[in-house]
């Protein structure tokens, strides 16, 4: 298994929508970003790129490329998910927290739940949506998130490296055996008798 972890931020800004987690959602002001926004699917993309030492968000999507300006995040999840996938592994389940101070998330949770979980191929109980004020942290004008995921070996590639861990050892045991007996061998034959010049 492999643990990802994920943090993104972005500050509210006027005359954009407010995407998170795939959703749009009412407000006077969205987030600022060269892409969408989205700060949790930023935060997911990261989190999943690291579970596999793959990079982060910006090494595949910078800022400085004009290809990506107002990109939907989905599309960087979906690279994610190519790369975990081209090393074997599955999402087993996320978990993210949201720190932002307005809007209410509680009441569009299971929306951003289900879309989050569509782009994972996942169900929707695999996927944890929390939400917290930024009490005390003085972060009123930003979105915050934070977000775990835990991957496993697709089962195919499980079977896969335990027949190659079974091949492995039943060579090392065919090789140790041929020493055993040419060693067995070495110690039958009969000493070679040295000629005694008279």
């Amino acid at each position: 298994m492999r643990i990802g972890y994920g943090w993104d931020s972005h500050e509210f800004k006027k005359g954009v929508p407010l995407r998170i987690g795939g959703i749009v959602l009412e407000h006077d002001r969205g987030l600022a970003g060269h892409s969408d926004g989205d700060v949790l699917l930023h935060a997911l993309t990261d989190a999943l790129l690291g579970a596999v030492a793959a990079g982060d968000i910006g090494s595949f999507f910078p800022p400085t490329d004009p290809k990506w300006k107002g990109a939907d995040s989905a599309l960087f999840v979906a690279v994610a998910l190519e790369k975990i996938n081209e090393q074997g592994y599955e999402v087993n389940n996320v978990d993210s927290t949201l720190i932002l101070s307005a809007p209410k998330i509680g009441p569009v949770a299971s929306k951003i739940q289900a879309r989050v979980a569509q782009l994972l191929g996942i169900a929707p109980t695999q996927v944890g949506i929390k939400a917290k004020t930024p009490e005390g942290m003085g972060t009123e004008d930003a979105a915050i998130a934070h977000v775990i995921v835990l991957l496993e070996k697709h089962e195919e590639h499980q079977l896969l490296e335990m027949a190659a861990a079974v091949l492995e050892a039943e060579h090392h045991v065919n090789e140790t055996v041929k020493n055993l007996i040419s060693d067995v061998e070495l110690a039958a034959e009969p000493p070679i008798e040295k000629k005694v010049k008279r």
